[in-house]
């Protein structure tokens, strides 16, 4: 069973690690998103690891969306589905019939 792990460094990551270890335990094939020294850490155990640049922590969920947008477009264009128009998505917009203006008397 593939596994995509997101794994930022932070005072989390052992705790995901320890997790990750678990999931290899079992047979399952991890891929993991993290810094070049979190995916040394797996000491190649993973299957696959895509290292993300060290950065603030403010701006790491931006940058770790990246690579999962990414797998996640690749793994559609993969089986043939319309990345354009996803099968099932309910699109739906709330128009109000009404503008109440509140104005102090």
């Amino acid at each position: 069973m593939p596994v995509v792990v997101v794994a930022p460094p932070d005072g989390l990551f052992d705790k995901t690690l320890s997790n990750v270890e678990e999931v290899i335990a079992r047979g399952g094939r991890v891929v993991m998103i993290s810094d070049a020294a979190g995916i040394a850490r797996l000491e190649g155990r993973c299957a696959f690891g895509i290292a993300v640049p060290q950065c603030v922590p403010f701006v790491a969920p931006l940058l770790y969306a990246i690579p999962v947008q990414l797998l996640a477009y690749h793994t559609a264009v993969h089986k043939g589905t319309d990345v354009d128009q996803p099968r099932n998505l309910a699109k739906s917009v709330m128009v109000s019939s009404s503008y109440v203006a509140c104005r102090p008397s």
